[in-house]
């Protein structure tokens, strides 16, 4: 079974605070969320493989450690997900960005596709998939599912927020996949929505309803 990884950092806690506030609005709430991914990339990435190298500083040649060759996608979940991929890009510039759609039936609740534009070599990647949400887990696990049939088997999905409920059936669908969030909260609603949560991330992001 893949871990559950709680970031608790104090920064992420703080301006997780905010970006939960109904006052806080589209301007602020987009900067926050990518600050949020940038702190959250940190813990991402702290499993990847390094080498050593060698770097010539104006005094003497120093041992150093760089990333080993790993070649990095990071894959938001539309449209939510395209919040968190400038903090993720800034500290990982090199990595590739497919782009996963999907959407929620408002009755069933069951995940619909209708996007998918990935890096050629997705195979040979280590795969970010964003998604700022995990609720039913139903995108999450359809996006993960949609990387694996088409090749990708090392994958890390990271959400801001997530609901047991969506913890427990992306391990059960995907018990490969490791999963980071800021924050677990307490339950999901009769509509599915995460509480206390923060709302439509989307419509909060985008300044739609």
């Amino acid at each position: 079974m893949a871990s559950l990884h709680v970031i608790d950092h104090p920064l992420i806690q703080h301006k997780l605070s905010i970006i939960r506030d109904q006052n806080t609005g589209p301007k602020e709430f987009r900067e926050l969320l990518e600050e949020v991914s940038m702190l959250m990339a940190y813990e991402v990435t702290r499993n990847f493989a390094v080498e050593e190298i060698e770097v010539e500083t104006p005094v003497a040649t120093a041992r150093c450690w760089t990333i080993s060759k790993t070649k990095i996608a990071v894959v938001p979940i539309l449209r939510a997900g395209l919040g968190m991929v400038g903090g993720i890009l800034k500290l990982i510039p090199t990595a590739k960005v497919g782009h996963i759609g999907v959407y929620r039936d408002p009755e069933s609740l069951q995940p619909i596709e209708y996007y998918c534009k990935l890096p050629s070599d997705i195979n040979e990647r280590e795969l970010i998939i964003l998604d700022p949400m995990l609720a039913t887990g139903g995108s999450a696990i359809a996006g993960i599912q949609f990387l694996k049939q088409r090749g990708a088997s090392q994958i890390r999905l990271v959400c801001l927020i997530a609901a047991p409920e969506g913890i427990q059936n992306v391990q059960a669908k995907h018990p490969d996949v490791d999963i980071y969030v800021g924050a677990v909260d307490e339950c999901l609603n009769s509509h599915g929505y995460i509480i206390p949560g923060l709302g439509d991330a989307g419509d909060r992001l985008f300044g739609t309803k």
